[in-house]
Formats: C-alpha cells, sequence, structure tokens
C-alpha cells in the first residue's frame, strides 16, 4: 500500500504547502500551517464524472419517507450522569469530557465502566497514565473492576486494532490530547494530531455502534484544548466544573445531540470516588437563624432542572472615582446594567457605592431570571433590611422597567413549594391559576412593583 502522503494546510486560507514555513505564502498569516493528510487523487474525469446516472448512483428519499427508530439508551445507572447524557448513552455516540486537572474526569469515567461492565463489554484505554497506577485508584475508590478491560496505548492504530479485537460496548480514551496517528509526522497534543486522531476514533464509533468518551484537557481560559472542530466532531460536550476547594463537582453539557443542552450533574467528591447529589438544591441553600440583609433566594433553571440557589450582594460607599461592580457566577456587564435600571425606573441611585455580588456555592447563574432577585439582594444591602423568611423571587428586568416572564415558572415554583418557601414575588406572565400548597405568589408587572412588594 502506497504510503501517505501529508501536505501543510493554511487554517486562515487554506492554501496548501509540501513543507512546513512559519508565515503562508499566500494570506501572509504567520503560525497557521498545520499538517494534514492528503486526499487521495480523484478518478481520472474529475470529481463529478460519472453524475449523469453511471455506476454508484446515490439514492434520494424524502423525509417523511424515513421513520425515526426508538433507541434504546444504555443506563450508566449513576442518575446525574443520565441526567447530563439525557437518558443514558446513545450506541454509537461520541462523548467528549473536559475539565481541569484533577478535577474527577477520570475517576468518574472508571466509576462508570464499573458498572457497565456488569451488562457489556468495555475497554479504558489510559494514554497518560500506567495500568498500575489506574489498579492503584480503582483500590482506593473501593470499584469492582475485574470485568473492566483495560489498555495502555497512545498509537491510534493500536487503539483501534485492540477495540476491534475486544468489540466492547462502551470505549475510553484518556486522554485525546496524547493519541497520535502514524500518518502525521507532528507530535501528539497537536492540532493536527488530535483532529485526525478524533476522527479515526470517531469513525470506528459509528461504524462500530460502541460508544466512545473522549477526555480532553482545558486551556487557562477553561476551554477545550486543541482545534474547534474537535467539538464539532462529537455528538455531546460536557464541562467537569467545580472550585479546588470545594468538595462538589457539577457536569454541565454544553452540546447533546441525543438530549437537552445546559443540562446539570451535581456529584459530591468523597473518598469513595464521586457521590450523586440528588437534592442540589439543599447544598446551594445556607438557611440564616435570623434575616440577613442582602441575602435573596432564586430560582434558576439549569437545563430541565430547577435550582433554589442563594445570591448575596454587599453594597459599600465607595471612596474610588470608578465604584468597583464585582460578580461572582454572574456576568459583570449585566449587573452594571440593572443597577442603572434600578437608578432610571426604580429611583435607587448606586453610582457613589461599590456593589458586590456573589452566587453562594460556585454555580455560575448565565439566564435572565436572575435579574430580579439580584436587584432585590443589591437593595437589601443598600437599605440594610432583610428580606422576610421563606422569601423567593425570580424574574427578568428589561430596560423600560418591566418584569418579564422566564420559561417553565410552574416548575420554578414548585421547587420553592417543596423546600418550604412561603412568598415568591414573580413576574405577573408566571403567576399560576392554581399556586402550590402553602406558597403565596406575588405578580408584578414594574419594577416599581416589585420593590415595593419585596
Amino acid at each position: 500500500m502506497a504510503k501517505a502522503k501529508n501536505l501543510y494546510t493554511c487554517t486562515e486560507c487554506g492554501a496548501q504547502a509540501p513543507k512546513w514555513a512559519g508565515q503562508c505564502g499566500e494570506c501572509g498569516a504567520w503560525n497557521t500551517l498545520v499538517e494534514t493528510v492528503a486526499a487521495p487523487s480523484t478518478p481520472r474525469g474529475g470529481r463529478f464524472a460519472g453524475y449523469a446516472g453511471t455506476a454508484g448512483n446515490v439514492e434520494v428519499q424524502a423525509l417523511a419517507a424515513v421513520t425515526p427508530d426508538d433507541v434504546a439508551r444504555l443506563p450508566t445507572r449513576l442518575d446525574e450522569f443520565d441526567r447530563v447524557l439525557g437518558g443514558g448513552l446513545v450506541p454509537g455516540s461520541v462523548v467528549l469530557i473536559g475539565g481541569d486537572p484533577g478535577i474527577g474526569k477520570s475517576t468518574l469515567l472508571l466509576q462508570t465502566l464499573a458498572t457497565l461492565s456488569e451488562r457489556c463489554g468495555v475497554l479504558y484505554v489510559t494514554g497518560e497514565e500506567s495500568p498500575q497506577q489506574v489498579s492503584l485508584r480503582a483500590h482506593r475508590l473501593g470499584i469492582a473492576a475485574q470485568r473492566v478491560r483495560l489498555l495502555a496505548e497512545t498509537r491510534v492504530e493500536g487503539i483501534l486494532e485492540a477495540a476491534t479485537r475486544e468489540r466492547p460496548q462502551v470505549l475510553v480514551v484518556d486522554s485525546i490530547q496524547t493519541v497520535f496517528t502514524e500518518l502525521l509526522q507532528s507530535a501528539p497534543g497537536s492540532v493536527a494530531q488530535v483532529r485526525e486522531s478524533a476522527a479515526q476514533l470517531v469513525r470506528y464509533a459509528k461504524q462500530s455502534g460502541a460508544a466512545l468518551f473522549l477526555v480532553g484537557h482545558v486551556t487557562k481560559e477553561g476551554q477545550l484544548a486543541g482545534p474547534r472542530v474537535l467539538e464539532h466532531m462529537v455528538d455531546t460536550v460536557l464541562y467537569f466544573e467545580g472550585d479546588a476547594g470545594s468538595r462538589f463537582r457539577v457536569v454541565r453539557a454544553f452540546k447533546n445531540r441525543f438530549g437537552a443542552v445546559n443540562e446539570l450533574g451535581v456529584f459530591a467528591m468523597t473518598e469513595k470516588g464521586l457521590k450523586e447529589v440528588s437534592n442540589p438544591s439543599a447544598i446551594f441553600l445556607s438557611r440564616h437563624e435570623e434575616e440577613v440583609p442582602g441575602s435573596v433566594v432564586m430560582v434558576t433553571l439549569e437545563g430541565s432542572r430547577p435550582l433554589l440557589v442563594e445570591v448575596q450582594a454587599l453594597v459599600d460607599e465607595s471612596h474610588l472615582s470608578n465604584p468597583r461592580r464585582v460578580t461572582l457566577g454572574l456576568e459583570q456587564n449585566r449587573l452594571a446594567m440593572l443597577l442603572a435600571v434600578l437608578h432610571r425606573h426604580g429611583g435607587v441611585a448606586t453610582y457613589d457605592q461599590d456593589v458586590f455580588v456573589n452566587v453562594v456555592g460556585g454555580v455560575r447563574v448565565t439566564e435572565t431570571g436572575a435579574d430580579l432577585p439580584v436587584l432585590l439582594s443589591v437593595l437589601s444591602s443598600l437599605r440594610n433590611r432583610a428580606p422576610a423568611q421563606g422569601f423567593v423571587a425570580f424574574g427578568e428586568v428589561g430596560l423600560a422597567g418591566e418584569i418579564r416572564p422566564v420559561p417553565n415558572g410552574q416548575d420554578r415554583l414548585r421547587e420553592a413549594a417543596k423546600h418550604g418557601f412561603t412568598r415568591a414575588i414573580v413576574p405577573e406572565a408566571n403567576v399560576p391559576k392554581r399556586p402550590p400548597e402553602g406558597l403565596e405568589v406575588i405578580g408584578v408587572r414594574r419594577l416599581a412593583d416589585a420593590l415595593s412588594q419585596a
């Protein structure tokens, strides 16, 4: 078999060169030439030869004639992990998991394979650790891994050869940055190696029907390392989040072709590995013995799960020409916008005050339902008046001072009532016809109405 020919392609303009150079000769960009495998030469007659109906016709069919098959998912028996995956593993799916070093990616996958090995064949490929290190971790965590097949290999061709021989239903590659293919001369972890290695593994998963887990490194900015095309090639992208000083870990789905995005799974790191947290609202709430100014509980939505989260604000007199606006768990620009709305439509000025806002528990809130609780917590700290016990709020605040509705209002109120809250301020459009038992629901249209009710 003829040896594959390698070319160097510019990531900016797509120009190809027979050898590497620091600058692209076409567009002039620097350090943009990456190694690629040259495509095989096309048959005589060009790429579109035979389009008029000769051999090798491609069948075109109507979309309505294609019947969707109900794919039987393979549950991992870790409820929080199954929730993030959309109900379990889909045969032939490719899942990319990223996270900071030491956060628990390998631990979670080893626990998952241990439970799956009781029902199907599994293969754990490690490129960063020796088999002894993996075995030591399994013994330390008390994982029964007698049926887990283990392979220490970094060459893609060797991994695919072993996978073809073992025929696992679930394959884990830890990590994709350590894997390389013999088709390319670049070092493992480079853009070309990561892309080509992932492409071969994804092709194997689709052809064999095996569910594939790829572990990816992250950069210091928190993004998955490697080419952006890596996230487009896979079916599901999961991020492992958590503070180094906290024992809680959050798995968040940013892309999922087989389930809802932004779904959340919460785990607790213990001596025996990761344990599921079935009631996350309980860990994000710190019930105070007495009323505390600047603390308001909101109901946020993560995927399909409502969560009760405490928002704390501290407003203090500023001695700087530009008062500080500091947020943890929220977007800083949105806080500045909300403070302007509070001044214009609520009559409360904070231009000479430092404003600090924190979401308790290390949760990142990106939805607009946090607008109203943030403003209420800021006002509570500024006036040094604590909200009443059992108070909860959610709602989006518009630039005109209106309180806009948010999705899944009934589920949020049901979650608040389940945890014993008795009073809720919500957008008027989210007020249900039959509020949950024991919960007084107050609907507001304008920011001024919400401030007076609070």
